[in-house]
């Protein structure tokens, strides 16, 4: 049972959610040191090993050795809850790829809450549930000075001539762990973008732990001539990920 704490009561907790593939956790090291990042921001205690304990349990269950699965980690100043779920993206949306558009909301580049992934996700979920409303997958936040920063619960990438570009961390986004490997292992250029600049880009894709890599088809009006790049770099991580 969950204790009463300003996880719950202010939304000072952080979490994390780890994909699992065949009962494979991927990127499990880099998840914990962010969420121990996260939490040494909101001085909040982290018992790694019990922590480490709760994942390893639902590691070894015969469901999680099968298909694609989530372990979601939570942790707050009196609580600590380790969740498994199905993954729910599916080769359909691959296939199809994302639609996207612009969200009225505006990150805040200024807060420090913005580039920790706690608890203070009210803006992600409902954004993403509205445009959903609307048939649309991704809504993409610009920051208050007009720049793209991320979408709700994913990185933003384009290409231009096979060249990876990704809006700098400090237009105020969350710094994803499948963002940090495409970066270490690809040349990525980190810069300002702004809407007006998304016609110069061959192809956009989004990305995220527990996606990887999802092409896009659009973002507002405008449609993305070629997926050429972001189909072979989720070829390329599903083989990783094996």
């Amino acid at each position: 049972m969950l204790t009463p704490d300003e996880g719950y009561y202010f939304g000072l907790g952080a979490f994390e959610t780890i994909a699992v593939e065949e009962g494979r956790p991927i990127f499990l090291e880099k998840h914990l040191l962010r969420l121990k990042k996260a939490a040494d921001f909101l001085n909040i205690p982290m018992d790694e090993k019990a922590m480490y304990d709760r994942i390893q349990a639902h590691l070894t269950t015969r469901e999680m050795q099968m298909g694609r699965k989530v372990i979601k980690v939570i942790l707050s100043d009196k609580n600590l809850t380790v969740t498994a779920r199905e993954n729910i993206y599916t080769d359909e949306q691959y296939n199809k790829g994302f639609l996207t558009d612009f969200s009225a909301v505006t990150r805040n580049e200024t807060s420090p809450f913005t580039y920790h992934k706690t608890l203070n996700y009210g803006d992600c979920i409902r954004e993403k549930r509205l445009a959903k409303q609307r048939g649309i997958d991704e809504p993409i936040f610009l920051n208050t000075k007009g720049m793209i920063a991320e979408g709700a619960c994913t990185n933003v990438f384009f290409v231009r001539n096979g060249q990876l570009y990704t809006p700098e961390k400090r237009c105020g986004l969350l710094p994803g762990v499948l963002r940090s490997h495409i970066s270490d292992n690809y040349d990525v250029i980190k810069e300002k973008i702004y809407p007006a600049d998304i016609v110069r880009f061959d192809e956009m894709f989004v990305t995220n732990s527990l996606l990887g890599i999802m092409p896009v088809v659009s973002l507002g009006n405008y449609h993305f001539p070629s997926r050429e790049t972001g189909d072979r770099l989720l070829n390329e991580y599903w083989q990783f990920c094996k």
